[in-house]
């Protein structure tokens, strides 16, 4: 039991490495980077601490280098993620009853292992497995995801100091319970912290875990569960399985345990996976917390006052750092028609001057998309813009997999606001730019607010502050998180918690005490110091 009450060290933002010519950093990757292309890595599933094997293996391979092969993993199979949920029930009393402060200490020093010994290894594997550049890999492998470890410990101390107040004779309090059950974290390919985080943050809560994470990052997520290990999380508290989705679905979500859902991917997934679980909700103990963030049609409105390169440039790296396969990556622009020609000017000579290769050439900045059936889906709108007459392709607009899924960076410049990929979410790198009338901005904001089902991340651009509080206050909806002359990505753990509402999810905020707090179940406690021992109130005395 403690015996005090600790101060957990205060969180701070991890430093990001520059990897400058010649910096120790550089050299180390480097080094990784070839030591993981000379290995074939056998990656098995993790059940209750012990590494699981059987004859159904898939190969992995880079996006941009799809004839190397990277490693194999097991799929898991019904039998497996069975013993998943139990190998998790089993582990969770010792758990949840294990201190506190014990669980802080596991995820901190997790999150040093991750900036220290571990850096290049997370940062080389996500750049082979999810081809993602050297920078990209920094700011989220080993910097947002060490700042999840470190922030979410400082938020559940926060938590539970927070206390009722008490009145004479009573002594109120509030115990934060762990769920009762098992969560299930499903986790996607584009940002190894994510994959981290969602398993992560109900654990440290005093939760156990079935972790999927998704077929195209299991390379990066079997060094996460290195780091786990290593760090001290016991065994079954989070269990890693590589399950198809329908039969993972058809196991967690009949489960009378199944207590919580964690889930960063598609809008269409999330609400099947809704209706699922409300299809079984007579089954369950309690009713299950639903904690999703899901799709993006992120924009960037300039305003006739806005200047020209800061927009251009917003719209080169909000658009196309990682191959626009962020949630929050922008995707459609709003231009007004005084700045059009300067921003086109400025923004194509950026994305001129942009190289398109394999990661480990670090003088590229442009990489391949994840996966054959993303390359497909984006070239199909790529071609239905060349046919359109309503469209025109102004950058980019060719691709090719032959050796890797590369997509050039495409900008379509359309006549009709509403252009099938102004509306719909490509996650990639095909940016629709929509020129207006100037002196249209409220229709503008008007059209944006109707055009998209999302609203994740937004931006405006203009030097008039009457104007920025305009569209402050009118674009209120469109965006959780909304940027004022900024690119619409980037959120930083501890300084913008991420997340969405419309149809990207429910905006519980990942980085921030909101999230954690919906992996707790508040017990209030009241004890009385001296208990009545007469019924009766003083208002039945008449004299």
């Amino acid at each position: 039991m403690a015996k005090g009450f600790y101060e957990i060290p205060l969180a701070e933002n991890e430093p990001i490495l520059d990897y400058a010519p010649g910096s120790p950093e550089k050299k180390e990757l480097k080094a990784m980077l070839k030591k993981l292309r000379s290995e074939v890595r056998d990656i098995p599933m993790y059940i209750g601490g012990k590494e699981v094997r059987n004859g159904k293996k898939v190969s992995i391979h880079p996006p941009h280098d799809i004839k190397h092969t990277l490693g194999y993993y097991y799929t898991s199979g019904e039998e497996e993620v069975k013993q998943a949920i139990d190998a998790a029930l089993e582990a969770k009393p010792a758990w949840e009853n294990l201190s506190w402060e014990h669980r802080a200490s596991i995820f901190l020093k997790a999150a040093d292992l991750l900036a220290g010994p571990y850096r290049a290894e997370i940062n080389a594997a996500t750049m082979l497995g999810q081809s993602k550049n050297a920078y990209q890999a920094e700011i989220d492998a080993a910097c947002e995801l060490a700042d999840f470890f470190r922030f979410n410990v400082q938020y559940m101390a926060e938590i539970y100091s927070e206390q009722p107040e008490s009145a004479p004779l009573i002594w109120n309090r509030v115990e934060q319970r762990a769920l009762e059950g098992f969560v299930f974290a499903l986790t996607p390919f584009n940002f190894t912290s994510i994959a981290g985080n969602l398993p992560t943050a109900p654990a440290l809560m005093g939760n156990v875990i079935v972790w999927k994470p998704s077929k195209t990052a299991v390379y990066s997520a079997h060094v996460l569960m290195k780091i786990f290990k290593k760090a001290g999380v016991p065994d079954g508290v989070i269990n890693l399985i590589y399950p198809s989705g329908p039969l993972a679905a058809k196991v967690i979500f009949s489960h009378p345990d199944f207590t919580g859902f964690h889930f960063t991917g598609s809008t269409e997934v999330f609400q099947n996976i809704w209706k699922n679980i409300g299809d079984n909700i007579h089954k369950y103990k309690t009713y299950p917390r639903i904690i999703g963030e899901t799709g993006g049609k992120d924009y960037i409105l300039a305003h006739k006052s806005a200047d020209p390169k800061e927009v251009a440039t917003a719209m080169t790296r909000g658009a196309f750092e990682y191959q626009g396969q962020k949630c929050s990556a922008a995707s459609r622009v709003y231009i007004p028609s005084n700045l059009w020609d300067a921003v086109k000017e400025h923004h194509l000579a950026e994305l001129s001057d942009m190289k398109m290769g394999p990661p480990e050439d670090f003088t590229n900045f442009f990489n391949a998309v994840i996966d054959e059936p993303s390359f497909d889906k984006l070239a199909s709108f790529i071609d239905r813009a060349k046919a359109d007459d309503n469209a025109e392709i102004i950058a980019g607009g060719n691709y090719d997999k032959s050796v890797g899924y590369f997509i050039e960076p495409t900008v379509i410049l359309t006549t009709d606001p509403h252009y099938i990929t102004m509306e719909e979410e490509l996650f990639g790198p095909v940016l629709t730019v929509y020129v207006y009338d100037e002196n249209k901005f409220d229709e503008i904001m008007d059209t944006l607010d109707k055009t998209s089902i999302y609203a994740l991340t937004g931006a405006i651009f203009s030097s008039d502050r009457y104007i920025i509080e305009k569209a402050t206050k009118r674009l209120r909806h469109t965006a959780g998180n909304f940027y004022i002359n900024d690119k619409p990505t980037g959120a930083v753990v501890g300084q913008q918690p991420f997340g969405g509402a419309r149809g990207s999810g429910t905006d519980d905020k990942a980085g921030s005490k909101i999230n954690l707090m919906r992996w707790v179940a508040p017990r209030t406690i009241k004890e009385n110091f001296v208990p009545a021992t007469d019924y009766r109130y003083s208002f039945l005395d008449e004299e």
